[in-house]
């Protein structure tokens, strides 16, 4: 039973909250949490499966019977020293104003009836429904019911997801020339006290001359980049260069392309596993999928990997732009149809992922901005001695109806890895597909 007195706060789980995090229950420290039943009867749906949401459902089930064990459940249960206590609510009559507003018995609804019925049964105590579903707390809202997102792995510094390659206009050309004939110089030489993030990128620009490079944290020094090819694919901006270089660089282990669409994130990544075949094993290339218009797998016609298809398309397309950059009767066009023949190039669904250990590999993972943060924890940990990992994606491009900017797993990951040495992170800006796909990006 809940204290009537006690002025820590009660939350109440939406489904999609435990779907997307297992151990939220952890995250509300000394709060007590109810936990509607017809959660539970939701999650039952989730268990079977092989994506990664089913993975959160068994999880957080198992969770659940290893907290409860072979005692009642209906008095609640102490999470932990400093915590609250979690407690399964059982349904609750909807009160006049529920059944005047929702003529449907849905869960959602059910899950409101709760809300509803613990704020008044609680009035001393602050009552808050934590969902994924905008919908739903608007509905909460309209209630009277406070709502809000679950806010634990999301962003805080949006600067850190929009700041792009930083620009020094009206640099000293004399440092620019000592850049250029020596090929690094100090952080001090552009500013005294400058202390730039781990792979950090600049452009200095002089009244002569200008230059691109790069901060290395173990040396303290700022190398200078030059523009160079992958696999014939050539950079064609400033961002691409600093990308490139990243993607090159065997001693940074993960890499975050965001950007908007047409911005080469993609075809920039699986030129350079391509460049650098020899030193990688397989080369992986794999997505989330994310079905559009709600209709599921079950809904394509033919078997598995024809249902899988037509979401890997992009996929096949930015590497048939790579192959027709060579001439077919070339070593390097024949060297892509035998590493695909060879399974040495592998494009995949991300769900045929989850699992393996993958050592000696380049693995690209694209639209990475429809995972979560727990998806991302999932694939980075399967890395293993001698792997690179790229996830690309655009931010701004958001399919999943439970994850925005500041929550999904791409932005996460970026914000939480800055500044560690094995990790790069460069934004790139400008559209390089056509003009129109540019302009349709800027004003539609």
């Amino acid at each position: 039973m809940l204290s009537k007195t006690k002025k820590s706060k009660i939350f109440i789980l939406d489904t999609n909250v435990i779907l997307h995090d297992h151990t939220c229950i952890y995250q509300f420290q000394e709060n007590d949490i109810i936990l509607p039943i017809t959660v539970l009867e939701e999650l039952d749906k989730f268990k079977r499966g092989n994506d990664l949401i089913n993975f959160q459902a068994r999880e957080f089930t198992r969770l659940l019977d290893e907290i409860v064990g072979d005692e009642l459940f209906n008095g609640g249960k102490q999470l932990g020293p400093g915590m609250g206590k979690l407690r399964i609510e059982t349904g609750k009559p909807f009160s006049e104003i529920l059944k005047e507003s929702f003529r449907e018995d849905i869960p959602d609804h059910r899950i409101l009836s709760i809300a509803d019925y613990t704020s008044k049964a609680y009035p001393n105590r602050k009552t808050i429904l934590v969902s994924k579903d905008i919908n739903l707390r608007m509905k909460a809202k309209s209630l009277g019911i406070q709502s809000e997102d679950y806010k634990t792995d999301q962003v805080t510094d949006q600067n850190v997801l929009d700041k792009t390659v930083t620009t020094f206009d009206n640099f000293r050309d004399d440092i620019i020339e000592v850049l250029y004939n020596q090929g690094s110089i100090s952080a001090d030489d552009v500013k005294p006290g400058f202390s730039p993030e781990a792979n950090e990128c600049f452009i200095f620009k002089g009244t002569t001359s200008s230059a691109l490079a790069r901060y290395d944290v173990k040396s303290k020094r700022i190398y200078r980049i030059e523009k160079k090819p992958a696999y014939g694919i050539k950079p064609r901006n400033a961002e691409q260069t600093f990308s490139l270089n990243m993607l090159m660089d065997p001693d940074i282990k993960l890499v975050a392309l965001t950007g908007k669409a047409g911005t080469g994130k993609t075809l920039l990544a699986l030129a350079a596993a391509i460049e650098q075949n020899r030193l990688y094993e397989t080369i992986l290339l794999a997505r989330p999928i994310v079905a559009l218009s709600n209709r599921d797998l079950g809904y394509l016609p033919g078997d598995a990997s024809e249902k899988i298809s037509p979401y890997m398309q992009p996929l096949y397309d930015n590497l048939s732009v790579i192959k027709h950059s060579f001439n077919p009767r070339s070593n390097e066009y024949q060297l892509i149809e035998e590493m695909i023949k060879d399974e040495r190039l592998n494009i995949t669904p991300l769900a045929y992922i989850r699992g393996r250990s993958l050592s000696n590999a380049f693995f690209i993972i694209d639209e990475a901005q429809n995972l979560t943060p727990h998806e991302i924890k999932t694939i980075i940990t399967r890395a293993g001695e001698g792997t690179k990992m790229v996830f690309t994606g655009d931010l701004q491009q958001i399919d999943s109806p439970y994850l925005d900017m500041k929550s999904n797993g791409l932005a996460f990951m970026t914000d939480r890895m800055r500044n560690q040495d094995i990790f790069a992170h460069i934004n790139l800006v400008k559209g390089e597909r056509s003009y129109l796909a540019e302009l349709a990006s800027n004003l539609l």
